[in-house]
């Protein structure tokens, strides 16, 4: 490690305290930090002690050796040297050699300011080495202490406070009179002014002579002065050191700039020391500063310079100064002149480690070890409220140390801003937050050790006098609670409280008393201690080993507070902001200072006619204003009504004050709709987007940052709207949401309005009653914020903005063109008299139509695929209503399938097209898939219904019609999914039923109608077959189609009627018959469907007369049959079945061939069997619906039974 004392001396850049070294010119004597150099470990006598010194800062050159002077020096003389500068001294020489000044009262603080980073973390104690030195000598000596003790965080400032000096400045201007009284009433009654001696005047001048003597290197006095000079040279050295006294200020006025020189040292908060040193004495942390001079020479390359009297022998409290002194600046040796009456007689070299065991000087380091750890506790233990002063008192020959809170008194007088110490403390407070705040790599672990600091900083300002601090600092509580922090489970990674002694209340509690750890009972002690904090009872006690202990305890208070919700903690930070606010605004102007309202503008009234203000016009125009003046925003010169002066702190806090309320209140608007509280989530987005509008007015130049938030706030604003239009059941909630202020959000808008009118986004802000209005706002948010992103070059930065606005363009779009298209076919549905379309019906048309095709450009522009294809289904659905609203007046016989409904129809295909080549494939999106597919399907099968059921004659010829019904019914089979399983399979499935049904009714009809020649009948029969085939196979998968089933089954039977009516021969006519016969034997499972149904609503019924709760209608019966159309299909079903039977008998009676056997016989006495049976219940009239199929049912088993029975023969 090399040399254990190198830390200890002071090293300048041309080389180690080497005499011979050039020096450096006056340009690098100025003051710079050193690198920390470790110090040692020192083990002195038989204790071991643990002592590091590490230089900080020092603004001393390299140390020059030290000249010894001859023998019979007189030091009663005046070297030519003395009191001036030198080359080899630099600026600081003068206090270098002991001339220094006396300690400032505020010197901790200024020490503190430069070493920011250390203090309420690593260090303990902040102070003057002199301090230090008075501390640790308490139970040896018998002179008063009186100093003044702060603490920030773990850290404690000690700084001296001079009670005669306090009540000179007492009795001259007034202040203090509250500290002087109570001084004078419980302590010192008789108090007076004492001054000092001329004894102490001579040792300080020929210590400072003696200094000089050894600098000046040639040992030799300069020719004596006269004995006039010599006494003005006295005279000025007195003045110099009454000059040097630093009167204490006023009540601390606020510096024009934290950040200025001038002002701190103005108040004595310059750090003046020539060297501050970060020394470790055992496990105590201390910022000290020394201005002890260090020379060079000896063994060593740094040695202290001691002048002592031979005739005085050096006692224990001058042994524990000098040991204090080099150890506190890692010096290794003591060089020590001796002289009587100022003639020089020796010098002695002592070690450092040897001066507790010198003659008449013995003192134990480890005792010196127990006071400073006792002190150190005593007043870690009581010195608990941050920001309190705090006076540590023992007057001269007591011994008792008694601890009083300055604060706590001063806030019993008119004035507590008398304090001086207060501006200090609150600026160190602030300047530890600050730094705390701008570490990048800080957690959040000391949030709540930032926010006490905070907190307590502005508990000790006045705000008329330092508005710019409690601004400051109220911002940087509100930049303390993160808007997107995630819920943490309990039981987290970290605590958010501080460790240990990093963590302190604002309110400490009483400590309990403990004899254990130092009684701090003041019971038992005089009345006057009823004021002291805590005491010391005799200062015996702080040589005992661990006698006080630490009791200062982590307090809930100081952890950072949780907050359950984001409207808590958005709540927290509004309320720090509108302090800050309130600061900024009173140190501006007065409210009656405010700028006289210009008469010639008009004041814009609350109760102007709605309907002037929501119209989709009046919204274009105020879009375009916004636009415009976003636009130009950077050209326009924007100015403060209030008379904030660009540039300035007001104008430069109070925009980001400003901007960190918009933002909370952006963050209480989207946790408004995640409630569904959409009237608040408007108000709070009214709010946030006032303050962005306050923004616009002051500032010169937006961030693209801001202009990035502002397209969220209008994004956000545009979903609210949206989200009230779709939720207008609850209007009357919204508005009492929406009308609902609190407070706090009355005074923050009342600030804004000194700056602003914040009317620039009321357009969008407004609760609209008017349904299209809400649609047509939240569109224009969304037009606004995409502007904002393409005329800021911010569209390729944040790509996913972009997506998100052109995703909710497109898809308000939709929403306004499905209400468009909605209200087109409400017109629709009353037009009942009126044949032609209206106007206002083919206006509502475009619109639906032009909504439509921008929200498609928005989906394509972002590659959307799917939202593409759906808005192209809804095109689809427009062009449907618009064919539906061509058909001609109800009412019309001779309607027909008009060519525009068929051009709409084709139009709304071809989108349905359209939308499946967006999509591509059916796994890009298989629900969207399917529902275009079924829409297209629709379509299709609704221009064939309609293109068969009003065949437009007049126009084309049979086969042409016939041939398009035919296409187009099997295209919408084509994209007619029966297959996948699905919700809407059964639909598909009924669909295909129908379409085979109608086709085959078709063919069917065709044939009846004797149309086309041999081979087009040919092939209609076999179409015929096939699709009614189909269509029974779809409905039979149906349970819920009985009648649909049962109809196609008699259009069958009657089929088989038409062809057995154009055959000739008996054998022909049979085997029809048979297998008309057998199509009914097929219909057994319907009628056991029908009747399974009306026995459940049988029984429905009956219960319900028991439990006389009234009778249920059929049609709200679980079941819901028709039983009209079951009625005249079985009546149908029976005829037909009648018919069949008894030309069945006639054939086989009448007929001569004998076809297998007895088989015929047979079939023919069960036919007459059947057919009696139905001639009977036909014959009565009284059956109801159920017996009638159960009749039915009968005959079909026994028809069943005989074919199966007998084999029919008749092929």
């Amino acid at each position: 490690m090399g040399d254990p004392w190198e830390a200890g001396a002071e090293v300048g850049p041309a080389g180690r305290g080497d005499p011979g070294a050039p020096k450096p010119g006056p340009s690098l004597l100025k003051g710079e930090r050193e690198k920390p150099k470790q110090g040692s470990v020192l083990f002195l006598g038989g204790n071991e002690v643990k002592s590091s010194a590490v230089v900080k800062y020092s603004s001393a050159p390299p140390q020059a050796a030290f000249a010894r002077l001859q023998e019979k020096t007189d030091l009663k003389l005046p070297p030519a040297n003395w009191l001036r500068e030198s080359a080899k001294l630099g600026p600081a020489g003068a206090t270098i050699l002991g001339n220094n000044k006396k300690s400032k009262p505020f010197s901790s603080f200024g020490m503190a300011y430069d070493f920011i980073d250390s203090i309420g973390n690593d260090v303990d104690v902040v102070s003057d080495s002199e301090n230090i030195k008075k501390l640790l000598k308490i139970p040896y000596s018998k002179s008063h202490v009186s100093m003044a003790v702060h603490r920030i965080g773990r850290t404690l400032l000690l700084d001296d406070l001079d009670i005669q000096e306090l009540f000179m400045r007492s009795s001259q201007t007034g202040d203090w009179t509250w500290l002087k009284e109570f001084y004078q009433r419980l302590i010192d009654q008789k108090w007076q002014r004492k001054k000092k001696s001329k004894e102490h005047w001579y040792q300080k001048a020929i210590l400072s002579k003696f200094l000089y003597y050894s600098i000046n290197g040639d040992g030799a006095a300069q020719p004596v002065t006269t004995p006039e000079e010599q006494h003005q040279e006295e005279t000025a050295q007195d003045e110099t050191d009454e000059a040097g006294r630093v009167s204490w200020p006023a009540p601390f006025e606020m510096p024009s700039s934290l950040s200025e020189d001038s002002g701190a040292s103005n108040q004595g908060l310059k750090n003046d020391f020539v060297r501050n040193i970060l020394w470790t004495f055992e496990d105590i942390h201390m910022l000290v500063g020394s201005n002890m001079p260090i020379f060079g020479g000896g063994r060593y390359p740094a040695v202290s310079l001691r002048l002592r009297d031979n005739n005085k022998p050096i006692n224990v409290l001058t042994g524990i100064d000098y040991w204090l002194d080099n150890l506190i600046c890692n010096v290794p040796e003591l060089v020590m002149c001796f002289h009587v009456n100022g003639i020089v007689q020796k010098y002695e070299m002592i070690k450092t480690e040897d001066i507790p065991n010198l003659e008449n000087s013995n003192f134990s380091t480890k005792v010196i070890k127990d006071i400073a750890q006792n002190i150190l506790s005593f007043l870690k233990s009581n010195c608990t409220k941050e920001g309190h002063t705090y006076w540590l008192f023992k007057a001269s020959g007591s011994d008792i140390v008694k601890l009083y809170d300055l604060t706590t008194l001063c806030e019993e007088t008119e004035d507590k801003y008398q304090n001086p110490f207060t501006m200090p403390v609150a600026i160190l407070l602030y300047k530890v937050a600050c730094n705390m705040m701008l570490k990048k790599n800080q957690n959040r672990k000391h949030y709540g050790t930032i926010r006490t600091l905070l907190l307590n900083c502005v508990k000790l300002l006045d705000k008329g006098r330092h508005p710019q601090i409690i601004a400051s600092a109220n911002y940087m509580l509100s930049e303390l609670f993160q808007f997107d922090e995630p819920k943490k489970e309990e039981g987290g990674e970290f605590p958010l409280n501080g460790n240990s002694d990093e963590s302190y209340s604002e309110e400490e509690e009483e400590m309990p008393d403990s004899d254990e750890n130092g009684s701090y009972s003041t019971s038992s002690d005089p009345p006057d201690d009823n004021k002291a904090v805590a005491v010391i009872k005799s200062v015996g006690e702080l040589s005992v080993p661990e006698k006080y202990k630490s009791t200062h305890q982590i307090r809930p208070s100081c952890a950072f507070p949780v907050c359950h919700d984001t409207e808590e903690r958005c709540r927290l930070v509004l309320s720090y902001v509108l302090e800050g606010l309130k600061s900024v605004d009173s140190s501006i102007k007065k409210e009656s200072d405010l700028p006289a309202a210009d008469p010639n503008t008009p004041i814009p009234l609350k109760y102007e006619d709605e309907s002037t203000s929501v119209g989709p016009e009046c919204l274009e125009k105020q879009m375009a204003l916004f636009l415009d003046k976003m636009g130009s925003f950077q050209e326009v010169k924007q100015s403060s009504q209030s008379g904030m002066i660009p540039g300035s702190w007001q104008y430069k806090m109070k925009l980001q004050l400003i901007l960190k309320s918009s933002k909370a209140y952006y963050v209480l608007s989207d946790a408004a709709v995640s409630l569904q509280k959409y009237g608040r989530a408007l108000r709070y987005i009214k709010l946030a987007l006032q303050c962005h509008d306050t923004y616009c007015c002051l500032c010169t130049n937006m961030l693209s940052e801001v202009l990035l938030f502002l397209c969220q706030s209008l994004t956000l604003c545009g979903d609210i709207q949206l989200m009230l239009a779709q939720n207008a059941n609850n209007r009357a909630a919204y508005l009492e949401e929406y009308n609902y202020q609190t407070k706090e959000d009355q005074e923050i808008l009342h600030s804004l309005h000194r700056e602003s009118s914040c009317q620039v986004f009321s357009w969008a802000t407004d609760l609209s009653t008017d349904l299209e209005c809400q649609l047509s706002v939240s569109c224009k948010c969304y037009e606004a914020a995409n502007e904002i992103l393409l005329f800021s070059n911010l569209k390729e930065q944040t790509a996913e903005q972009y997506t998100q606005v052109m995703k909710r363009m497109g898809n308000i779009r939709n929403e306004i063109g499905v209400f468009y298209m909605n209200q087109a076919a409400a017109l629709q549905s009353e037009r009942v008299e009126k044949k032609t379309i209206s106007a206002a019906e083919q206006q509502l048309w475009k619109k639906s139509f032009s909504c439509f095709e921008k929200g498609i450009q928005n989906f394509e522009s972002i590659d959307d695929t799917t939202n593409a294809a759906l808005l192209l289904c809804n095109m689809g659905r427009l062009m449907r209503i618009c064919a539906h609203a061509h058909c001609a007046a109800v009412g019309d016989f001779k309607r027909e399938f008009s060519p525009e409904e068929a051009l709409y129809y084709h139009k709304a295909i071809d989108y349905y097209l359209k939308a499946l080549r967006s999509l591509g494939k059916r796994e890009v999106h298989s629900a969207v898939w399917d529902s275009v597919n079924w829409e297209l399907s629709t379509t299709y099968f609704t221009m064939a219904t309609l293109l068969q059921d009003y065949a437009p004659l007049s126009r084309k010829a049979q086969e042409q019609i016939e041939k398009e019904v035919s296409e187009s019914m099997m295209k919408s089979l084509k994209y007619c999914d029966v297959d996948t399983v699905s919700a809407r399979q059964p639909l598909c499935q009924y669909r295909a039923a129908t379409v085979h049904h109608r086709l085959a009714s078709m063919y069917h009809s065709c044939l009846r109608n004797q149309v086309g020649d041999e081979h087009q009948r040919k092939q209609h029969r076999v179409l015929v077959d096939l699709h009614y085939s189909k269509a029974v196979k779809f409905f039979q998968l149906l349970k819920d189609a009985p009648c649909e089933l049962l109809r196609v089954q008699l259009e069958r039977v009657a089929f088989a009627e038409f062809q057995m009516a154009s055959q000739n021969s008996n054998a022909g006519k049979l085997k029809t018959l048979s297998g008309a016969l057998e199509i009914m034997t097929q219909s057994r499972p319907v009628f056991q469907l029908i009747r399974k149904d009306l026995v459940a609503e049988c029984e429905q019924r009956c219960e319900n007369d028991k439990s006389n709760t009234g009778k249920v209608p059929a049609e709200d019966s679980p079941t819901s049959l028709n039983k009209e159309e079951i009625s005249k299909l079985l009546s149908i079903f029976e005829s037909r079945l009648s018919f069949l039977l008894l030309q069945s008998i006639k054939l086989l009676t009448s007929s001569k061939k004998k076809v297998g056997g007895n088989n015929e016989e047979e079939i023919l006495k069960a036919n007459k069997y059947v057919y009696s049976l139905l001639l009977r219940s036909a014959a009565n009239k009284n059956l109801t619906l159920l017996e009638r199929t159960e009749v039915v049912l009968n005959l079909l088993e026994q028809l069943t039974q005989d074919s199966e029975g007998n084999n029919l023969g008749i092929q």
